[in-house]
């Protein structure tokens, strides 16, 4: 007390003055431009003239069942409305409730920036360079955030485009209704507030789910332009959900086909991915003809397609694949790629072998022929490729059925994806039915019948070398070849 007395008698007058000073200079100096999640409010005003601008559609005329929604979706939305940001389950999610399926995935949109939605959740990670988005994790489920998107032509923003008129980049945030004409198909464009339970639709989405109509936002041409990859998720969509392709929507596919020579071959290899493992995979490949979009997307499948027996394989092995998802089972991608790039192989392997070179040796030659030729279209992952090798390379192996290479090829690593791509060659016609017979048969015998089942062994043996004595009578050193 005493010391802050005597302080307050002598402290200079000067002192005062300059603490007042510091003090307003202070409260004048610029605030943080730094976003401070605490107090970031979405505007109401402009959030209820967005809503004035979309249909709402309420509980009782759209019957989503909320309780179909993952916790993990629920969760991510609730989390960021209490940040005070808008946020609502987007695109495929909600067109498939609509449909009465279950989503495989589900999205969500909203006002907060990718550092503010990493802000929100403690366990969540910024991915992407053309469009940045965040990933929230809960236990083993991932659900990804975007922000709304803003157009691509605004100046202001990051964004690149190439001088067809595909999109490259496009950083570009703005409102939901700017969102709602970026997205691709009106089913895609719609968005559902579980904490509402209403649906939002900007451009008659949920008519067109009701006619099974699969129809595209803006003038067609255009947005094929922006991204090719547009025709072929329209063909995949139509044939996965059973909608028709609005005939403007079709129109501009077939000419505009060339357009995929310039998407990176890794975008295409997923969207081929998603076309082939949808459960559907024979009504894509039918409508993927139907367009022609088939020709170069796998070197040579047009032509294999057109081969009768070319065709009954690959249209077995699809069948294959859509039975194996559509029952709940996984499907192998390298399995599948194996089978579609067959024939193909198949051809190089037999230009090799009139050209002198030795069975094996052509065999492996044709593969990385046909491996590297499709690379240029389709960047199969090397994971893909050394299996579909491997299933390739067994093959030849499945005739020699006399002394212990049988019983060796039962004990390779592969052997079960090997044995099924048999069967598939075999029903196709490619191989006598008795081949796979004799293997399934092999494969389930015990030891003493499998030794009896084995053919007579018509190779021809393998001379053994004879060492050569030297003159002082010591045994010479066989030459390594």
């Amino acid at each position: 007390m005493i010391k802050k007395l005597l302080d307050r008698i002598f402290k200079p007058k000067h002192a005062k003055t300059e603490a007042g000073k510091s003090e307003t200079n202070k409260s004048k100096q610029p605030q943080s431009t730094r976003p401070v999640l605490s107090t970031k409010k979405s505007s109401r005003k402009n959030a209820d003239s967005d809503r004035n601008s979309a249909q709402i559609i309420a509980q009782k005329t759209h019957k989503i069942d909320r309780k179909l929604l993952s916790n993990a979706a629920f969760k991510t939305v609730e989390g960021l409305q209490k940040a005070g940001f808008e946020a609502y389950i987007v695109g495929g999610a909600v067109r498939d409730l609509l449909l009465n399926r279950i989503p495989k995935d589900f999205d969500v949109a909203t006002d907060a920036t990718p550092e503010e939605v990493n802000r929100v959740f403690r366990r969540s990670r910024i991915i992407g360079r053309r469009f940045r988005l965040v990933h929230v994790l809960f236990g083993d489920e991932t659900i990804e955030v975007s922000t709304f998107r803003g157009s691509h032509l605004d100046s202001e923003g990051d964004s690149k485009v190439t001088d067809s008129g595909r999109i490259i980049r496009d950083n570009v945030f703005g409102s939901i209704v700017d969102d709602a004409v970026r997205r691709d198909f009106t089913a895609n464009a719609l968005y559902y507030d579980p904490t509402s339970q209403e649906v939002l639709d900007f451009h008659n989405g949920f008519a067109d789910i009701q006619a099974g109509v699969l129809r595209m936002i803006g003038k067609p041409e255009t947005r094929y332009a922006e991204d090719p990859v547009r025709m072929l998720r329209a063909v995949r969509l139509s044939a996965k959900l059973g909608l028709k392709i609005d005939p403007a929507t079709q129109a501009p596919i077939a000419k505009m086909a060339d357009l995929l020579q310039d998407v990176p071959p890794s975008r295409l290899f997923d969207e081929m991915l998603k076309l082939f493992l949808s459960g559907h995979a024979m009504e894509s490949v039918s409508a993927l003809r139907e367009q022609h979009l088939h020709h170069g997307l796998l070197p040579m499948l047009d032509v294999v397609l057109e081969q009768p027996m070319g065709e009954r394989f690959v249209m077995l092995a699809l069948q294959n694949t859509d039975d194996r998802i559509l029952s709940g089972k996984s499907a192998n991608p390298s399995f599948l790629f194996a089978t579609l790039l067959w024939h193909e192989m198949l051809a190089a392997w037999e230009v090799y072998k009139k050209d002198g070179h030795h069975t094996i040796p052509a065999l492996h030659m044709a593969m990385s022929e046909v491996i590297a030729t499709q690379a240029e279209k389709l960047a199969i992952h090397n994971r893909y490729t050394a299996t579909m090798k491997e299933i390739w390379g067994m093959q030849p192996r499945f005739e020699q059925r006399a002394g212990k290479r049988p019983f060796g090829l039962l004990t390779h690593p592969r052997y079960r994806a090997g044995y099924d791509f048999l069967l598939l060659r075999c029903e196709s016609g490619e191989l006598p039915m008795e081949l796979g017979e004799w293997w399934t048969k092999f494969a389930e015998a015990d030891a003493e019948t499998r030794t009896a089942m084995l053919q007579t062994d018509t190779a021809p043996k393998k001379r053994k070398k004879r060492s050569r004595k030297k003159a002082g009578g010591t045994t010479a050193v066989p030459e390594t070849q």
